[in-house]
């Protein structure tokens, strides 16, 4: 062979390899993370449903790439978010903070797999048919966390048994909102308990209730489950720490952060959860196919001394 037909031979050759590289690298699977909440104060359960992917032997940047949307707060931003993460044309959705990211991933699409983290019932939603087999495109967990409202306002009374008025925290357009009403009347009826219902649905609302918490001298508050509210603990605390007030809350998040006591489910436990039932789906099974889960374990903490005990 001559020098220079050989010299042609091997360049076409090297131009070549970097081809076939490519074409022997797997495809990445995309996942689309959709929240209501804020990546600042989600930092801890994303890495718990890191920890749930990775089981199922997926590692983000490795053999999957995720799309990450926030609403921070806003619903009204969901639905654009969700169909944002659509048009990328995503593998799995994972709707996560709650149901209502989990109403705007179902609203947007109805082929991609979608795995909720909601605080109510899924069957009731109609994000499901049952539990056991969702029957749709979307399965996940439901921490029933937005079904214990009851029993924060029973806890509440517990500790402040002399307590004239209790008021009680709710965003009107959370779409357990009516339910949640409904559970704390209720139960303030069977205690005899006097309440006072505060609605906040954004950042001035919040702030003209907790002015009135202030102004009506209010003994207790008890603050619902419900994403937006997660989002403002620095501005709750605020005000409940500077007039001594006294509050429940729905997880031990807030606690931490300085809050006097929660009641609700581990939220990292839950997150671990839908990563694993990403990973699953990533893997063939039908979200259809996929049962539910519930959580069964419930846990109390509170201040001083960080006192908790698992109840359920």
């Amino acid at each position: 062979m001559k020098r220079r037909e050989f010299i042609t031979l091997f360049g076409g050759a090297a131009a070549a390899w970097p081809l076939a590289a490519r074409a022997q690298q797997p495809t990445m699977s995309v996942i689309g993370f959709l929240h209501t909440r804020s990546p600042e104060d989600s930092a801890y359960m994303v890495a718990a449903w890191r920890e749930g992917l990775a089981a199922q032997g997926y590692s983000e940047g490795q053999n999957i790439r995720v799309e990450y949307r926030w609403a921070r707060g806003y619903y009204d931003q969901l639905s654009s978010l969700a169909a944002d993460l659509v048009s990328h044309r995503v593998d799995v959705l994972a709707a996560a903070g709650g149901e209502p990211s989990a109403l705007a991933a179902r609203a947007a699409t109805s082929s991609i797999p979608i795995v909720f983290i909601i605080g109510g019932g899924p069957v009731k939603l109609g994000l499901a048919t049952s539990l056991n087999r969702p029957g749709g495109n979307s399965t996940g967990v439901s921490l029933l966390t937005s079904d214990l409202e009851a029993k924060r306002l029973g806890l509440l009374r517990e500790l402040m048994p002399s307590a004239n008025v209790v008021a009680v925290l709710i965003n009107p357009n959370f779409p357990q909102s009516e339910t949640q009403i409904t559970e704390v009347d209720e139960a303030a009826h069977t205690i005899g308990q006097r309440i006072r219902i505060l609605k906040a649905r954004n950042v001035e609302e919040l702030e003209t209730a907790l002015a009135a918490l202030v102004s009506e001298r209010v003994n207790a508050l008890l603050v619902v489950a419900d994403p937006f509210f997660d989002t403002q603990r620095a501005r709750i605390f605020a005000v409940v720490a500077q007039h001594r007030v006294p509050a429940i809350y729905q997880f031990r998040e807030y606690v931490i952060a300085g809050g006097l006591m929660s009641y609700g489910i581990s939220l990292p436990d839950a997150y671990r959860q839908a990563g694993i039932n990403v990973g699953r789906i990533l893997k063939g099974e039908g979200a259809a196919d996929l049962p539910i889960v519930q959580s069964v374990k419930f846990e109390f903490v509170k201040r001083p001394r960080m006192m908790c005990m698992s109840l359920g």
